[in-house]
């Protein structure tokens, strides 16, 4: 006869090959406070609806307190024959407190216990990621301040366009991770839904209050339709989703991060924390770091279309399928936490070379938009404007100079609409100045923008010290 927990109706052991193929303890175990939690929230309303004694539910309480001691102090030891972190729990209980341990499971099956679990699991996760989000903007917002008048070349097409302000780049990065934040917003609000008490699928027969549990652990709903509350990995695929996008976010700022630094560019150093040598070449400062980022964008990318292609033919309800949520989405929680954070520390150790940037956009033809707005300016329509401009930049290839090299005469012999304050208006800092428009690279543009970051910091906080508020202690 078997001896799993659900083995009244096999008269055979399962065969080793297939335990350990279907064993999930070896990753899911890391939800080990989830399932204390939920189980302790169960326990306590199944006491309070008379479905258990007191007795037993302090009994299951106590014990399972214990149990949690017990693995944080690296005491339990975890056995693939018992399958999941659900089931070693369960047994450890009954082993220690005997008959009441097996009253834990009334009213409940594996499948909404697991996605419980993982529910919690990834509300608690999200928080994290949020809170690191927003020290990778914060991190970009300090940077930028404090290169505020630095002008570097603008690019399109990794070609020299435009000059632009330093931190109207960096300034960039921090509205597509505020994008980013608002996205797990969303997450956190779909996996903050309870599924306990939907039982195998279809409920159960004893008189439960799925709004007692909802409410000691601090889910903001309940799940509607049991069917739908054992089979939803919308979250899952939410959060892979959102973290897909973030890690292409990093993965763009690592390319320019590799780019910049490099000694064609110098146009920032890293500092040596965060790079590492050659065994051969001794000169090498390499960006392995950032290189790893953008390397392990492709993995969290992976995991997406994984969970996407596991969940498009399942029929409902349950299927262990669904157990292929949990490997790929605990990568991706570790991969995007730990490029989140190890970028912050980047930004903030990076030295940035203002000289080498400023003289970057006055040995180019980044200014030659200025000039054909300067005749547009002057009534000449923008066409022909951009024609002057084109053929003043041709001249100049073919002179050996830059446009701010070309004499008043010169200008004139382009257009007679030049005048002797053309030399003033293409110059780096004029072509800063006067792009003032909204969201533009002028110097007021961007006191605009560093107010409005501070908002949506200060906003961003109060989201997760409300959402904190909620995360679960055992005591």
């Amino acid at each position: 006869m078997s001896e799993k927990l659900w083995g009244g109706r096999f008269s055979k052991t399962t065969d080793k090959m297939v335990n350990d193929f279907q064993q999930s303890i070896s990753f899911d175990k890391r939800m080990y406070r989830e399932d204390i939690a939920g189980s302790i929230a169960h326990a306590t309303m199944l006491a309070e609806c008379g479905i258990i004694s007191e007795k037993d539910r302090n009994d299951i309480v106590n014990g399972l307190k214990r149990i949690l001691t017990q693995i944080e102090n690296g005491q339990f030891d975890f056995s693939m024959e018992l399958e999941d972190i659900h089931m070693n729990i369960e047994k450890r209980l009954t082993d220690a407190i005997g008959e009441a341990g097996g009253r834990l499971h009334t009213a409940r099956s594996r499948n909404d216990q697991v996605a419980l679990d993982t529910h919690m699991y990834v509300r608690r996760e999200t928080v994290d990621v949020m809170r690191l989000i927003r020290d990778m903007q914060q991190a970009l917002l300090d940077v930028a301040k404090k290169n505020q008048d630095t002008i570097m070349p603008g690019y399109t097409h990794m070609q020299r366009a435009q000059p632009i302000l330093f931190s109207h780049h960096l300034m960039a990065y921090f509205s597509m991770f505020a994008r980013d934040y608002e996205r797990f917003l969303g997450v956190y609000k779909r996996a903050d839904i309870m599924p306990l008490g939907a039982g195998a699928l279809a409920g159960t027969t004893f008189p439960i209050d799925r709004t007692s549990v909802a409410k000691q652990l601090g889910f903001g709903s309940i799940y509607t339709n049991s069917m739908d509350a054992v089979s939803d990995r919308d979250y899952i695929m939410e959060f892979l989703s959102a973290a897909s996008i973030l890690m292409v976010h990093l993965s763009r700022i690592s390319e320019e991060t590799i780019t910049w630094c490099t000694r064609e560019f110098s146009f920032i150093e890293l500092d040596d924390a965060h790079c590492t040598g050659s065994s051969m070449m001794p000169q090498k400062k390499n960006p392995d770091v950032s290189e790893l980022v953008r390397g392990k964008t492709g993995r969290v990318i992976g995991h997406l279309m994984a969970m996407l292609t596991t969940v498009k033919g399942l029929p409902l309800a349950y299927n262990k399928d669904l157990q292929e949520d949990k490997e790929g989405l605990f990568d991706a929680i570790d991969t995007v936490k730990f490029s989140l954070a190890v970028y912050a520390e980047i930004l903030r150790g990076m030295k940035v070379n203002r000289e080498v940037m400023k003289r970057a956009v006055t040995e180019d033809f980044s200014n030659a938009t200025d000039l054909a707005d300067y005749l547009a300016k002057k009534g000449l329509p923008f066409r022909e404007a951009h024609a002057v401009s084109g053929k003043a930049v041709h001249y100049c290839i073919e002179q050996g100079k830059w446009l701010e090299d070309l004499s008043e005469d010169e200008f004139k012999a382009l257009s007679p609409l030049f005048d002797k304050d053309i030399k003033d208006v293409i110059r780096p800092e004029t072509c800063v100045k006067n792009r003032n428009s909204y969201g533009g690279t002028s110097g007021k543009q961007q006191q605009m923008q560093f107010t409005e970051a501070e908002h949506i910091l200060d906003r961003e906080k109060q989201y997760l010290l409300e959402r904190e508020e909620k995360q679960i202690s055992i005591n």
